[in-house]
């Protein structure tokens, strides 16, 4: 990465403390190339390199990409053997420069379908970067906000088994603690690429408050500027949280 420089928000604005992307657009962008589809999930790791400098620059505390839903195993079975491939290539090469910029990584999601070999590769990428207490990136990978929420209802259900709960303690902060990324700060701001406007089963619990950026670029077209754009963009909302103006305006004062 290059010499870091952190981005200037307007006077009294934060960035958010977490984005969360779905990086869409990359079989687009390879078809308009008249190129295999996989050349442009290719070209999406160097946007990937890039939203991550422009995190760090803009001081996000948390980055999840959505790289591959549950939905995504339905593709071309020559794709999802090339993205498994991508995604064993980009482990071995990447984990190294994520622990020299002291990027802590987490994948998110379902890796009983993934082979032992890529589920072992994911276990020695979370361990060395264990300790690094930078950017928190979290990729999701055979993920879905459906599937979150079922596994969170069923460990649920297991501890009513148990008898470690009882159904009337349940309530949304408790379910909350069973949901992926439970430790972390909800999503600030959820960017989706290449003009969809859609969530597409993409952390459907952790969204109930988050704001929404659609670029209309393709993922492998989109980088640094990009997002530190959206972030500015963030900066001039007014979260309100089930509040007024009004009251916002008084809690400052």
């Amino acid at each position: 990465m290059s010499e870091t420089t952190r981005l200037i928000l307007p006077e009294g604005k934060t960035p958010p403390r977490h984005i969360a992307i779905i990086m869409d657009g990359n079989n687009r962008w390879a078809k308009e190339r008249r190129k295999a589809a996989l050349s442009g999930h290719k070209a999406g790791v160097n946007s990937v390199r890039q939203v991550i400098e422009g995190c760090i620059e803009s001081g996000v505390e948390v980055l999840t990409l959505f790289a591959f839903s549950s939905e995504n195993w339905r593709r071309p079975a020559l794709e999802v053997r090339g993205l498994m491939e991508l995604f064993r290539i980009a482990l071995d090469r990447e984990t190294t420069k994520l622990l020299k910029n002291n990027i802590r990584l987490r994948i998110v999601g379902d890796r009983s379908r993934f082979s032992e070999d890529l589920q072992k590769r994911i276990a020695k990428a979370e361990e060395l970067t264990a300790a690094c207490t930078g950017l928190q990136l979290n990729v999701a990978a055979n993920y879905g906000g459906q599937w979150d929420i079922a596994q969170a209802a069923r460990r649920i259900a297991e501890a009513c088994v148990r008898g470690d709960l009882a159904p009337e303690q349940i309530d949304a902060d408790l379910f909350d603690r069973y949901t992926c990324l439970a430790d972390l700060p909800k999503p600030d701001l959820c960017i989706r690429t290449a003009g969809e406007q859609r969530i597409s089963n993409f952390l459907i619990w952790q969204f109930a408050y988050t704001e929404f950026y659609f670029s209309p670029l393709y993922w492998p077209d989109f980088g640094k500027v990009q997002v530190q754009e959206a972030i500015l963009s963030f900066c001039t909302r007014e979260r309100r949280f089930g509040k007024t103006s009004e009251q916002l305006e008084a809690e400052k004062g």
